[in-house]
């Protein structure tokens, strides 16, 4: 096979393999989407349960200071009958305090009774509109439950139809190449097979060495990238023309080019010293001195 119909392959690869492993994602981590609503559920289970508890509580004080009242105002009214047999002042004080002591108690448990009365009656209010909405809560849950199903089925379908194409493209490429080439998608999450344009790999955007870019070019066998590990094949720039570099003997060394510089700076170095002594010669004449 040629290497042109291998990287075509990969790249067709690579599309199917890209769209498998994001289904993939998506059907592990759809049941996750159902989570904050089943949480919200439970927790509206447990404060409802709660509040069930608090009624019940209230319920039972109620049906005490309702006995209480009761009691109070039963001895209230005898001690208020029993003002007509009274015979001596000692007794008219003594049940005129229990009549008065009848009445206060009656008067504060009957207060205590209408605040426990108004709580428990925007209790049980609350409970009512709390069962409603934990039952519409569930229906709703249900039926995300049954939607999220079936889209489930149709990505396990899709998925069947990638897995299928996958195994029509694989056949005529190393199965080593197609494990690496695999692994790098999957966990990067990105291409596995890039362009090398000019000597930089389109992947990591490195510059690669001489060699790697003279291999890519020549396309005669899977080359990765040394520093992404992406399969490289050869494409060229916007202008349409060759950047890749060659590697050879006949270009001029460093060393070469220090030793051109040299020789031309101990020629400027010798015409300076000729110009300073001519100059330090005539100076000397000037001042009427010999050599």
């Amino acid at each position: 096979m040629e290497m042109t119909e291998v990287f075509d392959k990969l790249k067709t690869l690579q599309e199917v393999l890209s769209e498998k492993y994001e289904l993939e994602t998506l059907i592990a981590d759809a049941p996750k989407r159902l989570t904050n609503q089943e949480e919200l559920l439970e927790r509206m289970k447990k404060q409802f349960i709660e509040k069930n508890a608090e009624y019940e509580t209230l319920r039972s004080k109620v049906a005490q200071l309702k006995a209480q009242l009761a009691d109070a105002e039963a001895k209230r009214e005898r001690g208020e009958k029993g003002m007509d047999s009274i015979t001596t002042h000692r007794e008219y004080e003594a049940l005129e305090k229990e009549i008065k002591d009848a009445t206060e108690l009656e008067q504060q448990v009957r207060k205590e009774l209408q605040k426990e009365e108004k709580l428990f009656i925007e209790l049980d209010e609350t409970i009512k509109q709390d069962e409603q909405l934990i039952a519409q809560q569930e229906s709703e849950l249900n039926q995300n439950k049954q939607n999220l199903s079936q889209e489930i089925e149709n990505l396990k379908s899709k998925l069947e139809e990638l897995k299928k194409q996958e195994e029509e493209i694989s056949p005529g490429i190393d199965s080593e190449i197609i494990f690496k080439f695999e692994r790098i998608i999957k966990s990067k999450h990105s291409k596995g097979i890039v362009a090398v344009k000019g000597n930089v790999c389109d992947g990591c955007h490195m510059i690669l060495p001489a060699q790697f870019a003279n291999e890519v070019h020549t396309g005669e066998k899977i080359v990765f990238c040394p520093y992404c590990s992406r399969i490289l094949y050869y494409e060229e720039d916007e202008t349409g023309e060759s950047e890749y570099f060659h590697l050879t003997d006949d270009t001029g060394s460093l060393a070469d080019l220090s030793d051109d510089f040299g020789d031309e700076d101990e020629e400027n170095d010798e015409d300076e010293l000729d110009e300073e002594e001519r100059a330090s010669r005539e100076e000397i004449k000037e001042m009427g001195f010999d050599e």
